[in-house]
């Protein structure tokens, strides 16, 4: 297999072109091209100074888990840090995690940082959405959102060999009209599901902003889900009442 480690865009361009496989950090691929074999060609974006940033609103796709600290939002670094082990942690990839993964740990994180995705095609640069990107596998190079009011995150025990942890991400955000948005997303066996509701500065409005949440996709999680969003939901409102 020959490994390509472009350092320029257009090198990057260049290589796709050739049909090389992007690889992320390898943590999820190898052992199925073990079982199926390597592909003639593959691509890491790790020398590639676009896929590599980190820095309070953009994270590059390269980057690897235990590298992200607190250049980033908490749900982001938090998000991070509770992937796998140390070892997979130094290994796995932003990119890898989101793209490659079905477990995505940071996919919640990303979606309620309302974070949009920079992709690399044949024809160029460009910037989409994150469901196009997880539709289409697009060939990440960063993610770029704005700064959160604030923002927190939970990974639920799980049984080991038993289905994936339930995973609640939240974050809250002023935006261009001057509403604030409270963006909640919750991964449960392996399914992801993302609300949002409009929040008006009083921590007393947790049950109307919950009520407005299960009217939408999260009315479909289990109670013991539902409860954890509740707990949630209420911890970021009184850090917010406390500024």
């Amino acid at each position: 297999m020959l490994l390509r480690l472009p350092t320029s865009v257009s090198e990057a361009q260049e290589y796709m072109t050739e049909g090389a496989v992007p690889i992320g950090g390898a943590t999820l691929v190898w052992a199925t091209w073990q079982r199926d074999g390597f592909p003639d060609r593959s691509m890491s974006l790790r020398e590639l100074p676009e896929a590599n940033t980190i820095e309070p609103e953009a994270l590059g796709a390269a980057v690897v888990l235990s590298r992200i600290d607190d250049r980033v939002p908490e749900v982001l670094r938090r998000a991070a840090a509770g992937v796998g082990t140390g070892a997979v942690r130094r290994t796995a990839t932003v990119g890898g995690n989101i793209v490659g993964s079905t477990l995505r740990c940071l996919l919640p994180a990303a979606l309620v940082l309302d974070a949009r995705a920079v992709i690399l095609e044949p024809e160029g640069v460009t910037e989409t959405d994150l469901a196009e990107v997880l539709a289409k596998r697009h060939l990440l190079l960063s993610l770029r959102w704005r700064t959160p009011v604030t923002s927190n995150y939970v990974k639920a025990a799980a049984e080991p060999g038993g289905p994936s942890p339930l995973v609640v991400a939240a974050a809250l955000h002023r935006v261009d009209d001057g509403r604030t948005l409270l963006r909640v997303a919750v991964r449960s066996e392996d399914e992801v599901f993302s609300e949002s509701a409009e929040y008006h500065g009083d921590a007393a409005d947790a049950e109307d902003l919950l009520r407005t949440l299960r009217n939408g996709s999260l009315g479909r999680l289990p109670a013991s889900a539902g409860e954890l969003v509740g707990r949630q939901v209420t911890d970021l409102l009184a850090r917010t009442t406390d500024r």
